[in-house]
């Protein structure tokens, strides 16, 4: 009877658990815990690239956003730059091919053609007088009715344009802005010296229809043209002779005042005409 109840006991022993074999197996749950916590941790992460993919896909976009905007902004600016490039060029590329004076457009060019024709469409109503322009013409009309509003500070002399009166004021200054590089020779007006300047060039663009005879200046061949035809239309008021031009009947009446502005650098003699003088000056060479 001891014998069964030791077997029995024995038998008890063995199939009742082994302590140390339960506690090693409890932390079961804890394992499950780390790896759900394994699982999150890895998910997140991957939630985190994927977030930090798009916010450098992002910057990426932004940058090429900018990158394109300074391409943009830089064809732009080449196109504008290409632009006023071209503007610059085509400024003034309508030429006169007689005397080589450039215009912006065609019509300033026309305008300007029918100097070297000796066309005048524009014709005074007053008096007959023709222009090549219709702003000349204009101006010509002030003349007409006595309207000068423009007054000389110095001798009260009157013009009928601004740019006249600040061109003769020049004469009370002797200033004389327009200089040749040539020769040095110096000018009052602009023009002037342009015309000048046609003489270095050797550029006579200007022929009279009657002899062939050319000129660098168009008021010259005028003046030329009074040869052909006679006209003698300045009268002086002292002894009654006639001059072609004004300009000649004013050096005239030096003779009648006694006036002698031009002289000699080296004698110190005085001339009525500058011609006299130049003539004079050879005595001293």
């Amino acid at each position: 009877m001891v014998f069964v109840k030791e077997e029995n006991e024995e038998k008890r022993v063995r199939s009742e658990p082994e302590p140390w074999k339960i506690k090693h197996e409890e932390p079961e749950p804890c394992r499950i815990k780390i790896e759900e916590s394994e699982t999150w941790r890895i998910k997140h992460e991957e939630q985190g690239g994927e977030l930090k993919m798009k916010a450098e896909r992002q910057d990426l976009n932004e940058v090429d956003e900018k990158h394109q905007d300074q391409k943009d902004h830089d064809v732009s600016g080449e196109k504008s730059a290409s632009c006023s490039n071209q503007k610059t060029e085509v400024k003034k590329s309508f030429s006169c091919y007689q005397c080589g004076k450039s215009f912006r457009d065609q019509s300033g060019l026309k305008r300007h053609t029918l100097i070297h024709t000796g066309e005048k469409p524009f014709i005074c109503s007053q008096c007959g007088k023709m222009f090549t322009d219709k702003s000349n013409l204009g101006t010509h009309m002030l003349i007409h009715t006595g309207i000068k509003p423009f007054s000389c500070s110095q001798c009260e002399k009157s013009f009928t344009q601004k740019v006249q009166l600040k061109i003769h004021l020049r004469t009370h200054t002797s200033e004389k802005p327009f200089s040749c590089s040539q020769c040095g020779k110096s000018f009052v007006h602009k023009g002037n010296l342009k015309t000048h300047m046609m003489i270095h060039a050797g550029i006579k663009p200007f022929t009279c229809s009657q002899c062939g005879k050319t000129f660098t200046d168009n008021s010259n061949l005028r003046t030329h043209m009074l040869i052909h035809t006679g006209k003698r239309s300045f009268s002086c008021s002292q002894c009654g002779k006639l001059f072609a031009q004004k300009a000649t009947l004013n050096r005239h009446m030096f003779i009648h005042t006694g006036q002698k502005p031009f002289s000699c650098s080296h004698c110190g003699k005085a001339f009525t005409q500058k011609g006299n003088c130049k003539a004079h000056l050879l005595t001293h060479i």
